[in-house]
């Protein structure tokens, strides 16, 4: 395989550093591009680190040439109140992100959406979500995998106790998740990690996948 450029948004949150580990592994990807406001704090030869000012993404574009773009942004309501400045980091920022890549022709794009994204939702989560679904499948680009997992579990440096008392609630219910609820069963971040990277290197028969999908995927 042609060694492969990854560009890398979201590297210091949960599922994006455990694909960054992900992407260190693999050979496949003999260059990572991360642009990010604050570092990740390692050191490789791999990494092209860039410390920026994201909502300023589109200043550098000149810097945003690879082969693949991989988009783990995200915030959560406790964590950013605003709800102007929620839009822009989880909208915006991927939107942006994507225009930016069709110019330069990045042809495949993956971004972690969230399970029930809906742009004429009535909850403001899952409706900014879905508005930036709608924004980044009709960027242009020609691979793009829109990833909606339900509840993401791992091990966060950040303390948020509702989102821990729910994953908890999450993980009790795995068990009776099946049928038609196995969409709704908690992931680990280090599988949605795994499946970014399968699907970097096959052409999937779908653009978004469903929580279970992920999980399928990442189970081989």
């Amino acid at each position: 395989m042609i060694p492969k450029t990854a560009i890398l948004i979201g590297a210091t949150g949960l599922t994006g550093s455990c694909l960054l580990n992900d992407l260190l592994e693999d050979n496949d990807f003999t260059k990572i591009i991360i642009f990010s406001r604050k570092t990740t704090g390692i050191k490789h030869p791999k990494i092209e680190e860039h410390i920026i000012d994201l909502f300023k993404i589109k200043n550098y574009k000149h810097l945003i040439q690879g082969d693949v773009a991989f988009c783990c942004i995200g915030t959560t309501r406790s964590k950013t109140p605003d709800k102007e400045i929620y839009t822009k980091i989880d909208c915006g920022i991927p939107s942006d992100l994507a225009i930016i890549c069709n110019e330069n022709k990045v042809d495949c794009f993956l971004v972690i959406s969230s399970m029930g994204a809906k742009a004429n939702s009535n909850t403001f989560y899952l409706k900014t979500k879905g508005m930036m679904e709608r924004l980044v499948l009709n960027s242009g680009i020609k691979n793009i995998y829109v990833l909606r997992p339900s509840i993401i579990i791992g091990n966060r440096n950040e303390k948020r106790f509702t989102e821990r008392f729910v994953k908890i609630l999450f993980k009790c219910f795995d068990f009776f998740m099946v049928g038609i609820f196995e969409p709704y069963k908690s992931i680990h971040a280090k599988d949605i990690a795994k499946a970014m990277i399968i699907l970097s290197k096959v052409d999937f028969e779908t653009s978004i996948l469903q929580s279970n999908q992920i999980q399928k995927l990442a189970n081989g």
